[in-house]
């Protein structure tokens, strides 16, 4: 039986970008089976003590920038610092990922979360917009209508909800959050950390 990584994200979070497609990877080369649980960010700080970014000091916000930077350089991979549609809400995109779950399994929602991610840092897409997310969805081959029409539902919501209150229980201040073997990790770069816990026996 392999090894489960749960992992709580934020569409609209740029480090979730910046970690997400590194993560499938590693997932496949350890035989690791990912558990996404897409969740809203907004009540994870309401309750960790964290701020949106226009509330925090001016220094904060600078250095944010600079991190991303350096990371989509070393990682080569395009971001856009300021983009257009930011921030934004990521409630319809992680509903329409956790749809995606429901309807065609955790490996298409990781494929079409990339696409949410790319779209929203590299594309200047607007992401909290419905016709965007049919859009996205029907590029990844799926019925877009039909599965933002599914994202709408109680089931997706309670989903939803559930997955913020599990990331409560486990302590998350920050997306992204990887939990191994019980085990917590903050940030995309932690992946190596992540790494070395995949390939515990």
């Amino acid at each position: 039986m392999s090894r489960i990584c749960e992992y709580y994200f934020a569409p609209q979070s740029p480090w979730s970008y910046l970690g997400h497609t590194r993560l499938i990877a590693l997932a496949k080369q350890y035989d690791v089976q990912i558990d996404m649980k897409p969740i809203d960010l907004a009540k994870i700080f309401g309750v960790s003590g964290g701020l949106p970014l226009a509330k925090r000091p001016p220094q904060r916000q600078a250095y944010r920038l600079v991190e991303m930077k350096r990371w989509s350089e070393v990682l080569g991979m395009p971001m856009n610092l300021h983009p257009k549609f930011f921030p934004v809400s990521g409630d319809p995109s992680a509903k329409l990922i956790i749809a995606a779950k429901f309807a065609h399994g955790t490996d298409a929602a990781m494929d079409l979360a990339s696409a949410v991610m790319q779209s929203l840092w590299v594309d200047e897409k607007n992401i909290g917009d419905a016709d965007t997310l049919i859009a996205l969805a029907n590029a990844a081959g799926h019925d877009g209508a039909a599965l933002f029409k599914s994202s709408e539902t109680a089931a997706v919501q309670n989903e939803y909800d559930q997955f913020t209150n599990d990331a409560i229980a486990a302590s998350m201040f920050g997306a992204p959050w990887y939990v191994v073997d019980g085990e917590a990790f903050w940030g995309q770069d932690r992946l190596d950390f992540v790494e070395r816990a995949f390939q515990k026996k």
